[in-house]
């Protein structure tokens, strides 16, 4: 009985051994540091949704130095999140990025300036010194500028241009009269340290017409020829999805799984609860499918550069709904 027992218990480790061992790796590369705007992943890592869909994802953190679109490019990652603008640009320089799945219906991005500017209008933008983000985040804002017909060479009829670090010193500084924002992080930092909601004017990419498609899943578009590796993706996003939903339903909770996985301790609870709860405000609605009529508008805006353009054609197969087709039939 003895020996029968000790070859079950022996059996049943082989058998875990082989279940972990089967487990297929993703390697996902997030656009930034550790923090709520990626809590799906997180808490779906967490919770273990991701280990029942037979996965072993590793989370890579991103950050000021960190493309991307070049970590997948030299192997790096399986899967990366980044902002369409960001990938269909690189998609035309010749990294073949593909979107397989959306988690983000809305845009968060604005700009944000002080009240006492006089700024009440985007018109009123006219001669003024704006922060704007780069390394792909510049382009919903040059879009925005040539709709409006503002010149972003600093001239009086025209802006001038600020290279804004990720954060909001230009604006308490006073050296820019506005600054690129998130709904969910910068505007809140402002407030934070110590500006009231009434002392400021913000203006939504999403109010303007400008918004452009962010946080999307995108993959190198020859891997989609493989079946295998499409199924991998299938169970990714769904668990993922699955992730993005208990975040939405424990927000603090969320938050919390989020802190625990940030090596820097930088981040702190408060900030993060209440990041957690912005973002769930972008992710509903979303099934993970992307929205063609979102990809068309943020093609449309990208498009309408002026003299700058962030493409210079319409992409073609930038987007694939193999990968959310197929995670709708998963169980």
């Amino acid at each position: 009985m003895k020996r029968m027992l000790l070859a079950g218990l022996a059996l049943g480790a082989l058998a875990a051994a082989t279940a972990a061992q089967a487990a297929d790796k993703v390697t996902l590369q997030l656009k930034w540091v550790t923090q709520a705007q990626f809590g799906g992943y997180y808490v779906a890592k967490d919770k273990g949704f991701y280990k029942e869909a037979g996965l072993d994802v590793t989370i890579k953190p991103g950050g000021p130095d960190i493309a991307p679109p070049q970590v997948i490019a030299g192997g790096g990652a399986d899967v990366i999140v980044d902002w369409m603008p960001s990938a269909l640009a690189s998609r035309e320089k010749g990294v073949p990025l593909v979107n397989i799945a959306q988690p983000f219906k809305k845009s968060g991005m604005m700009l944000t300036c002080r009240a006492e500017t006089g700024i009440k209008k985007p018109e009123d933008l006219k001669g003024r010194t704006l922060g704007v983000w780069f390394y792909g985040n510049e382009y919903p804002f040059l879009s925005w500028m040539a709709k409006l017909k503002i010149p972003t060479d600093g001239s009086a009829q025209g802006v001038k241009v600020l290279k804004q670090g990720f954060n909001v010193d230009p604006l308490l500084q006073k050296q820019a009269d506005c600054i690129s924002t998130m709904t969910y992080n910068e505007y809140w930092q402002v407030i934070d340290a110590g500006i009231k909601p009434e002392n400021l004017v913000v203006f939504k990419y999403e109010d303007q017409g400008v918004a452009t498609t962010e946080d999307g899943l995108y993959v190198l578009e020859d891997k989609l020829k493989d079946p295998a590796f499409v199924d991998k993706m299938a169970r990714f996003v769904k668990a993922s999805m699955k992730g993005w939903e208990w975040a939405r339903e424990h927000p603090k909770d969320a938050a919390q799984i989020v802190l625990d996985n940030d090596a820097t301790g930088a981040q702190t609870e408060k900030h993060q609860t209440r990041m957690m709860e912005e973002i769930n405000k972008l992710t509903v609605g979303s099934d993970g499918s992307l929205d063609e009529a979102d990809y068309k508008r943020t093609v449309a805006t990208l498009l309408s550069g002026g003299s700058d353009p962030v493409i210079s054609k319409e992409p073609q197969g930038a987007f694939s709904h193999v990968v959310t087709d197929k995670a709708k039939t998963l169980k």
